[in-house]
């Protein structure tokens, strides 16, 4: 998927306990190398067929000068390992322990989104020492408050042997099922979504053995209540919500940025952008993220 990434990004590959994982960086020109001590950037993707680190590469190019940026495809996604299992939470808990450890030698600023943001918010309560901040955009355990607001189909035709799997590829193996999905559940306004964006998610949900990863979000396997976390975190976060957001409604994230307003210090609202204000609404997103970042350095000076 490295034709989808700006011009000077490189692949790089670390190793976890469930095999390779690539992660996209800086390599060459038009991008200078970051001061030593820059701050890492940890630019993390959705779940949902097609999903990859693409999905922020109209937002990382604008800090490139001035962090150290590192995009990865999670194990399961992108041009990461596949491996055949029944994907669950504490798989990704794992493996993003692993890349963090492995990639940085100081505290990550995670940029993290919907069920991959919730993850990183646990992972945060568990290893606060791995983060100096969390940015997020629609994180949602998709169980939250005790509300089932993610499964798509009836875990009856879903758990079928051999049906799941022809519904995975009648559903995201083709160009016109990839926009589909996009249009209808992802993006707030169709004519957003480019041809580009389309060939990058066909891309990764045609991978060998992509339907693993994805069927487990679709049945709900790595579903969780995110309100039985969100108290518990100590790591300074901002939320930014996409206004038209399906599913996982901006009252929803209203409601949980509630639950510990000492600990999220920014709620912000993304007008005309769905689930994906990262892909849909770039040049807001990196306005928001730039105050962020801006009010956290001056609160370490």
């Amino acid at each position: 998927m490295l034709q989808f990434h700006p011009l000077g990004m490189g692949q790089q590959v670390i190793e976890t306990t469930l095999g390779s994982m690539v992660f996209y960086t800086p390599v060459g020109e038009p991008w200078r190398s970051p001061a030593p001590e820059a701050l890492p950037l940890l630019f993390l993707h959705n779940f949902g067929g097609g999903a990859s680190g693409y999905e922020w590469a109209k937002v990382y190019p604008a800090f490139l000068d001035e962090y150290r940026v590192l995009v990865p495809d999670l194990i399961g996604w992108g041009q990461s390992d596949h491996p055949v299992r029944d994907y669950q939470v504490e798989d990704y808990l794992t493996t993003l322990t692993e890349f963090i450890e492995k990639t940085c030698t100081q505290p990550v600023i995670a940029i993290a989104a919907s069920l991959t943001g919730a993850i990183t918010i646990r992972l945060a309560i568990q290893r606060p020492d791995l983060f100096k901040a969390l940015f997020l955009t629609c994180p949602s355990g998709f169980a939250d408050f005790g509300q089932d607001s993610g499964r798509r189909l009836p875990l009856q035709v879903i758990n079928t042997p051999l049906l799941d799997q022809f519904i995975y590829g009648l559903g995201a193996m083709n160009e016109f099922a990839v926009r589909n999905f996009l249009e209808q559940f992802l993006f707030a306004k169709r004519d957003r979504i480019s041809t580009e964006i389309v060939q990058a998610y066909l891309e990764s949900a045609t991978q060998p053995n992509a339907q693993y990863a994805a069927l487990a979000f679709l049945r709900g396997d790595l579903y969780f209540d995110l309100a039985n976390y969100l108290p518990q975190l100590t790591v300074p976060t901002a939320i930014a919500w996409g206004e038209q957001a399906q599913f996982t409604t901006v009252e929803l994230g209203q409601r949980l940025a509630k639950l510990n307003p000492k600990t999220v210090k920014l709620f912000a609202q993304i007008a005309e952008a769905g689930v994906l204000p990262q892909l849909e609404q770039p040049a807001l997103l990196i306005s928001v993220l730039k105050v962020f970042l801006a009010e956290g350095r001056s609160e370490s000076a």
